[in-house]
């Protein structure tokens, strides 16, 4: 039994062989796919000028499936604060939130969004990667820009990604509830609880802590299918472990043939016993005792597998067998 409300976070993976344009098709598909299904919310990654992953703005993404759905809310998980002015920020997640009342969140990170640093320094106008200062400044000026969209009508709801006990110091002190990246680093994520449970204030955002869960989750019929579909993001987990941040997006039957090394097959074995991948008993499981664990008061899933069909039937799966509630509405 999985008792937790469940979200989905997209990531929007180009497999070796298919242009980009074809994912972007497949978005509004998704969303209303996982809507269907009754995840509560489904939030859009920011990336840059990969091979693997689509550059599609989270803003456009979550403008065009609104369109495309009626109930489950969307937003960024996140848009990055150091690649965007703050005022435009508030401004085009304030004016999504006055079309879609009350279905707009607004997930606020830090990261450049890419690994190649002409990339970072292009969305940066030139200048090197944002400090902590600067970092924490543009935070609070969205938040306070947000406020000045009131009139608007209701506000998107503001959540800050962490993947670092830094990151948990900045949503406990501005009140905001917080999404904890354990799909990324799952070896911070208790230290990232604590401080944010510990140093937490009440704010107009958040009277008491709330945390949101991200796990990587591929879910299938067996194991065996489940390990297929999940190879190809490993091999490219694979290439960054040795620095090869350009690397694409394989095919199931492309990455089946992948030599891993004894140190990356250690590697990838570690992380992929903090996230959940397998048949629907193992997925349901793991990601049970995550939420026991953490005390989480909502999960998303990521699922990076480019066939659209794969990736709504991991979906599909985790909802028939979790006993979840079906909800798109926040409590």
């Amino acid at each position: 039994m999985l008792d937790i409300p469940l979200s989905a976070l997209e990531v929007a993976m180009v497999q070796t062989g298919t242009r980009a344009v074809e994912t972007l098709r497949d978005t509004a598909a998704f969303a209303q796919g996982v809507e269907r299904l009754g995840y509560r919310r489904l939030w859009y990654a920011e990336h840059h000028h990969s091979p693997a992953i689509g550059a599609f703005p989270p803003v456009v993404l979550t403008a065009h499936a609104a369109a495309s759905t009626s109930r489950i809310r969307l937003g960024s998980g996140g848009v990055l604060a150091p690649n965007h002015a703050p005022i435009t920020v508030a401004e085009q997640y304030g004016t999504l939130a006055a079309l879609h009342p009350d279905r707009i969140d607004l997930g606020i990170g830090r990261g450049p969004g890419t690994f190649d640093e002409a990339t970072a320094r292009a969305l940066r106008r030139g200048a090197g990667p944002a400090t902590d200062e600067e970092y924490q400044e543009d935070v609070a000026a969205i938040l306070s820009f947000l406020v000045d969209e009131v009139a608007l009508g209701p506000l998107p709801e503001p959540w800050l990604l962490a993947s670092s006990p830094q990151g948990a110091v900045l949503a406990a002190a501005l009140g905001l509830p917080v999404a904890i990246a354990h799909h990324i680093r799952p070896d911070n994520t208790q230290a990232v609880l604590d401080c944010y449970r510990a140093k937490f204030t009440p704010s107009r955002w958040c009277e008491q802590p709330r945390v949101l869960l991200c796990v990587e989750t591929v879910c299938a019929e067996t194991d065996e299918e489940a390990a297929w579909r999940a190879r190809p993001m490993e091999v490219v987990k694979a290439g960054l472990l040795k620095g090869l941040s350009q690397m694409p997006f394989p095919t199931p039957a492309q990455a089946a043939t992948h030599p891993f090394t004894a140190e990356e097959r250690q590697a990838l074995a570690g992380f992929r016993a903090q996230q959940a991948v397998g048949a629907p008993g193992t997925v349901i499981d793991r990601l049970a005792r995550l939420a026991a664990e953490t005390g989480a008061d909502e999960l998303m899933l990521t699922t990076p597998v480019h066939d659209l069909r794969d990736r709504l039937g991991s979906y599909e799966l985790i909802r028939k067998h979790s006993g979840a509630a079906a909800t798109t509405t926040v409590p």
